[in-house]
Formats: structure tokens, C-alpha cells, sequence
């Protein structure tokens, strides 16, 4: 039996942003181009994490998803990026690792020169100068954000789950993180997966999983699927 949305639903997820407020723009205008050609009695786009580090607009893309500036209502979950992020703003320790995991873009978007603040106090007056520009509205947008959402027969969130463990019983840790033990599982998690966190050239679209991570900040190629009934349909930036 196919999986199947809540009846009278479109659902739209959109895998990881990187920093491509560019990108998310022109995902957001194709979004909005489909409702008004496929109109639809409810709609929502769940939105599946890594929407800082590496592309060079994180803070653009933040301040979009907190002023909820799309076509429908959204739901944001958390990725990994998203969790060092928050990690660092409570704990200059943090740094090393999320410049590792391409912070220092992010840092940058915010107005924040690392270089000069490392020479002037560390990796503590680095925390400082972000979070002295650090809009309010973006960190209760961080700090709100969900692992995981179920409609229908689809299960949404960053990274993945864990074989073999009930999908309300997953590891946090797992949801925004895991890789090889989901990735190369064949059989069924209880609900599709609909997923980002590992890149990929194409979607993936396979009976029990959608990897929607299309390389974006590199490839320039944002990617959603859009769910209704049974169909499956995908909207990207380069087509």
C-alpha cells in the first residue's frame, strides 16, 4: 500500500538551505506558482534543517523562516548546523567545531569578523559579537524548532532514524545526525522518511525514503517534494 497524506493536504518539505537565502527565494516564488496552479483546500511546508553554515546568506534565510514569509503556515526542524549553532551561543567551546562545519560563513553574515575578534579576546569575544547582532527573533526561531513531524504515512526529519526503533522512541542525537545504519537500511521504518542531511546529486526517492539534500550551497539546486494522496512531485531551482 502506498504512503499517503492526510486527506485534502499538499505537503511541501524542502531539504537543506546552507545559506542559500538566493535559492530558498526562488524555491519559495516556484512553491507559491503551484498552489495557484493547483489550488488545494490545505497546504504546509515543513521545512527538514541546515538552513546556516557554508552558503554565504544564512542570517537571509533565518530572517525569512522567522518572519514565516512563505505561501503557507511552516514547520522548521532542527539539523545538525542548526545544533552546533545553538550549542556555541552557550558555550564559546563550540567554536572550533562549527567553524569546522563551515560557521564561519555564517559568523560573517551577521557582520561578525572572527579574525579580528580571535585577535582581541577568542573565541569569547567572537560569541560576544554575534550575539550583540543576533536578532531575538532568530534564536526563538532556533530554539523552537522541532526534530521531527508526522502527517499520514510520512515521518519528517534532518537526518534520519534508527532501524529496528519505533519512530517515537528515537534518539534526538539520531534525528539530527545519523547516516550509514539509515541510509544503507532497506526495509520499513513504519512511515516514509522524508529526510536531508546527506548530500546527494539527485533526490532520492525509494519505497521506504525521500533524500531531498541536493547539494545546495554547492550545486545551486534547492529541492522540494510536494505530497498529496499518494503522489509524489518535485520542485527544484534548476528547472
Amino acid at each position: 500500500m502506498k504512503a499517503t497524506t492526510p486527506e485534502g493536504m499538499r505537503l511541501y518539505a524542502i531539504g537543506d538551505i546552507h545559506g542559500r537565502a538566493d535559492l530558498l527565494d526562488r524555491l519559495a516564488a516556484k512553491i507559491a506558482a503551484d498552489l495557484a496552479a493547483r489550488p488545494v483546500a490545505q497546504a504546509s511546508i515543513v521545512f527538514l534543517g541546515d538552513y546556516v553554515d557554508r552558503g554565504l546568506d544564512s542570517r537571509g534565510v533565518l530572517d525569512r523562516l522567522a518572519n514565516a514569509d512563505f505561501p503557507t503556515p511552516i514547520v522548521a526542524l532542527r539539523g545538525n548546523h542548526e545544533d552546533v549553532m545553538l550549542r556555541f551561543l552557550d558555550d564559546t567551546a563550540m567554536l572550533p567545531q562549527w567553524a569546522m562545519f563551515g560557521g564561519l560563513t555564517t559568523l560573517a553574515s551577521y557582520g561578525v569578523d572572527t579574525g579580528a575578534e580571535m585577535a582581541r579576546g577568542g573565541a569569547p569575544a567572537v560569541q560576544a559579537a554575534l550575539l550583540a547582532r543576533f536578532p531575538q527573533a532568530h534564536r526563538r526561531l532556533l530554539e523552537e524548532t522541532k526534530l521531527s513531524a508526522v502527517y499520514g504515512d510520512y515521518f519528517f526529519c534532518h537526518a534520519g532514524v534508527r532501524p529496528h526503533v519505533p519512530l517515537d522512541r528515537q534518539d534526538a542525537g539520531d534525528l539530527m545526525w545519523i547516516r550509514y545504519e539509515f541510509l544503507e537500511y532497506r526495509g520499513d521504518f513504519g512511515k516514509v522518511i522524508v529526510h536531508g542531511h546527506t548530500p546527494h546529486v539527485k533526490v532520492q526517492s525509494l519505497e521506504n525514503r525521500i533524500n531531498l539534500d541536493t547539494h545546495a550551497y554547492r550545486s545551486g539546486v534547492l529541492t522540494a517534494v510536494a505530497l498529496e494522496g499518494v503522489e509524489r512531485r518535485f520542485i527544484d531551482t534548476a528547472g
